[in-house]
C-alpha cells in the first residue's frame, strides 16, 4: 500500500455544497402546495364508476393530496345544456333584449341543483383526511406538507359557471352558507352575469352586465373570489374596473406563449399583479403550446413569462386536473403524484426558491387571507 498524506480539513465549498443538498432534498419532502381548479368533485359524482373523491382512478384525490401535502380547491361545474330537453344550445341570456326561453331557465335552475348536490357529496367526504376549508387559518392548519402535522387535507368549493344564480344574488349567499368560496363567473356560454371568452372579437369585447356588477359587489362583501378565467376580456376589465379585493385568473395561462383566448394577455397580467390577483398555472396542452404534447417546461415557459409581466406575486398553481382528457396533459404529470417533475422543471428555468414558493403555495393564500372573511 502505498503512503498518503491527507488533509484533515474540509473544504468550505463542500460544506456549502453539502447544506444546500439537504436543504433541497429537505424542500423536496416538504413542498406544499395549492391548486386553484380541478374538476374532479363534479366527474365523481356524475361517474361514481371512477371511484370516490378519497379514491379514484382520475388525476386527483385525497389519499394523494394527503400524501402530498397539499390543498385543493374543487369546482362544482355544469354545462347547463346538459340539463333538461335537448336543443341545438342556449338562447343568449347576458343581452337583455333577448328573450330567453322558459325551457333555458329551468335549465339554469336545474344545473344550480346540480351545484348543490355536489357540494353535498363533498360534505360527505369529510372526515378526519378531509375538510372542507372556510377560512384561512383552516388552511393554515391543516396538514399542507407539514409531516409532523396529522391535521386533514383542506378542499376548497368553488363553482365553474356563474350562470347557475339565474339572476338571483340570493344564491351567493346559500352557495356561501354551502363553504364554496370561489365563483367562476362564466363558462362557455352567455349568462346572466356576462359573456364567455371568444374567437369572436364582438364577444370578446362585452362586459359585465348590471346584474354580473351586482355579483361581484356581492361577491366582495360575503368574502368569495371572483374568477375571471372563461370570461371575456370586457369582463375581466369590468371585474378589474369594480372588484374591490383581489381577483384570480384560477386556470388560465399566457396568451403571448399560446395565443387562445381562454389565456391571459400581457396587459391584463400586468393588471392582475396591480390588482393583487393570481394566475393558476392550467395544465391543458391546448392552453399551453396550442397543440397535444406538452411537457412540465410548457408549464415553467408559462410561469417565467407571468413573472415577468405580472411580477412574482401573479403566477399560481390552476391545473385543471380532471377538466379534459388526460391525453392532453403534459408528459409525465397525470395527477397529484407528478408535482414533483413541475417543480423541477421550474427550477431549472432559473425560478428562484423563493418564487417557486409564492408560486406553490404563497400567491394563492395570500388572495385567500385578503378576500375570505
Amino acid at each position: 500500500m502505498e503512503n498518503y498524506t491527507y488533509n484533515t480539513e474540509i473544504d468550505p465549498v463542500y460544506i456549502n455544497y453539502a447544506i444546500e443538498y439537504i436543504t433541497y432534498m429537505e424542500r423536496r419532502k416538504a413542498m406544499k402546495w395549492i391548486d386553484m381548479h380541478c374538476d374532479t368533485l363534479s366527474e365523481v359524482v356524475k361517474n361514481p364508476e371512477y371511484g370516490s373523491l378519497k379514491r379514484n382512478r382520475l388525476s386527483v384525490d385525497i389519499e394523494r393530496l394527503k400524501q402530498a401535502g397539499a390543498a385543493q380547491f374543487f369546482a362544482c361545474y355544469v354545462n347547463a345544456a346538459d340539463y333538461g330537453e335537448k336543443s341545438e344550445g342556449l338562447t343568449a341570456y347576458a343581452d337583455s333584449r333577448v328573450q330567453v326561453k322558459p325551457e333555458d331557465r329551468e335549465r339554469w335552475d336545474a344545473a344550480y341543483e346540480a351545484v348543490l348536490e355536489m357540494t353535498a357529496y363533498a360534505g360527505e367526504e369529510c372526515g378526519a383526511e378531509f375538510q372542507i376549508a372556510k377560512t384561512s387559518a383552516d388552511i393554515s392548519s391543516n396538514r399542507m406538507g407539514n409531516s409532523s402535522c396529522t391535521n386533514s387535507t383542506a378542499g376548497i368549493l368553488t363553482v365553474e359557471e356563474g350562470g347557475v344564480l339565474n339572476g338571483s344574488l340570493s344564491r351567493l349567499d346559500e352557495l356561501y352558507e354551502k363553504g364554496v368560496r370561489l365563483v367562476t363567473l362564466t363558462w362557455n356560454y352567455e349568462n346572466c352575469i356576462g359573456y364567455p371568452n371568444s374567437r369572436d372579437k364582438n364577444i370578446m369585447k362585452k362586459g359585465l352586465t348590471d346584474f354580473g356588477i351586482q355579483t361581484v359587489e356581492r361577491m366582495n362583501e360575503l368574502g368569495m373570489i371572483v374568477d375571471v378565467s372563461h370570461l371575456s376580456d370586457g369582463g375581466f376589465w369590468d371585474c378589474i374596473r369594480y372588484s374591490r379585493r383581489p381577483i384570480a385568473a384560477s386556470h388560465s395561462n399566457a396568451r403571448s406563449l399560446c395565443r387562445h383566448p381562454r389565456n391571459l394577455s400581457d396587459e391584463m397580467l400586468r393588471a392582475l399583479g396591480e390588482n393583487g390577483g393570481a394566475a393558476g398555472l392550467n395544465f391543458y396542452s391546448a392552453f399551453l403550446r396550442g397543440k397535444s404534447g406538452a411537457s412540465p417546461e410548457d408549464i415553467a415557459e408559462h410561469a417565467v413569462w407571468m413573472i415577468g409581466k405580472g411580477g412574482e406575486d401573479t403566477a399560481a398553481l390552476g391545473t385543471d386536473f380532471d377538466g379534459f382528457n388526460p391525453a392532453a396533459l403534459p408528459a409525465g404529470v397525470q395527477g397529484v403524484q407528478d408535482m414533483e417533475k413541475v417543480w423541477d422543471a421550474m427550477r431549472k428555468k432559473g425560478i428562484t426558491p423563493r418564487q417557486l414558493d409564492k408560486i406553490a403555495y404563497g400567491n394563492v393564500m395570500r388572495v385567500i387571507r385578503e378576500v375570505w372573511k
